[in-house]
């Protein structure tokens, strides 16, 4: 990997994403793998005047943890990362895969156990976020593993995601600067509206944002970045979506996925493949069968699924539905331990109306 790339990568991440002061404690985590990044950002945080800490992880930790945790430790919280979401000003995740598919014979009871323990944690999180005492940052280090899920070789990944992030740009900052004030027209033409329905291959959704809005996502969380979403009115949701690609649950496939919703529950669902893990996602706790985010994917220069969320959820095109967790805590209400995002494609017959009038169409917006 070129090193411009990684100094390119860091310094959006810090000095964009992040808003970063000088003493903020700022946690970097992620695999081993993907220490040469980490590395870029520790200098870079440094270099701020911040005081970054690496916590770093074996990737096959998590898949020796739920073969032999029993479930008293599957419900312990770790103390060291309680601490941290507690406390810290802000987290810069890198998330490198050695082996996509290291977690697919784990048992989705243990899993939801483990979630389901976190949740009181990740309260915490959503109000310090909401007061603004707590940011993050997450993005993906290439590896042969994730290049090999997308169907790419390492190269070509590389190319895929440095060109999704922007960073092949002379001034990366400036064009997320220039995609922020695009989006923002979009979410301020939304905001005027409170009732809306998605319309598709065995789909009739409707949900409301009444009092609520429409968020723009322009690289402040993920990186890459490319999306508006809301937090729907949590019993405003009725009717079903069909899902066009497969929810990717710790490298397990849900295939065929469809919700069926009555006042903002998930009444029914189905799936053609990994049905049993969807009922375990779904019943993780009291708010995994509420929807916590709805949204519409804007970056069009991710073009093809690649079973990464973290670049699916914005290709162009295409909506998502996210169930659990409100994705941002100041409009959403809905309290769970996940998040779980599912992809729709619109770009066939795809269309979306706002107070009954047709804004977006075959993937494309028409205001």
């Amino acid at each position: 990997m070129s090193d411009i790339y990684l100094e390119k990568m860091a310094k959006v991440m810090t000095q964009y994403s992040l808003k970063i002061k000088e003493g903020h404690n700022i946690l970097i985590t992620g695999g081993i793998e993907g220490a040469p990044l980490m590395l870029e950002v520790y200098k870079e945080v440094l270099k701020l005047g911040a005081h970054p800490v690496i916590l770093p992880s074996l990737y096959y930790d998590q898949e020796i943890y739920y073969k032999y945790a029993s479930d008293s430790q599957l419900k312990h919280v770790n103390p060291l990362i309680k601490f941290a979401y507690e406390n810290y000003d802000g987290m810069i995740q890198i998330i490198s895969q050695k082996n996509t598919k290291n977690m697919s014979n784990v048992d989705p009871k243990k899993m939801a156990m483990r979630n389901a323990s976190y949740k009181d944690v990740i309260k915490t999180v959503s109000e310090r976020e909401a007061k603004g005492e707590y940011q993050w940052v997450l993005t993906e280090y290439p590896t042969d593993s994730i290049a090999q899920e997308a169907s790419m070789s390492l190269l070509d990944f590389k190319d895929f995601m440095f060109k999704a992030c922007l960073v092949d740009k002379e001034d990366p900052v400036a064009e997320w600067k220039s995609i922020s004030a695009k989006q923002q027209k979009i979410c301020d033409w939304l905001d005027q509206r409170e009732e809306f329905q998605y319309v598709g291959l065995d789909t009739d959704l409707t949900f409301s944002i009444k009092g609520r809005k429409w968020i723009n996502c322009d690289g402040r969380m993920n990186f890459p970045d490319g999306e508006v979403f809301t937090c729907p009115v949590e019993e405003s949701v009725n009717g079903k979506i069909r899902f066009t690609y497969p929810l990717i649950y710790q490298g397990n496939e849900v295939e065929g996925v469809t919700l069926t919703f009555k006042d903002g529950i998930v009444t029914d669902f189905s799936a053609s493949k990994g049905e049993a893990l969807l009922k375990e996602i779904i019943n993780t706790d009291e708010g995994s069968n509420k929807v916590g985010e709805i949204a519409i994917g804007t970056n069009y220069g991710i073009d093809k699924f690649t079973k990464n969320i973290l670049f699916d959820e914005k290709i162009g095109g295409t909506v998502h539905l996210a169930l659990g967790l409100s994705a941002e805590p100041t409009i959403g209400k809905n309290i769970s331990s996940i998040h779980m995002d599912i992809i729709k494609d619109m770009r066939e017959g795809g269309k979306i109306f706002a107070d009954g009038e047709l804004f977006y169409e075959n993937g494309k917006f028409l205001i």
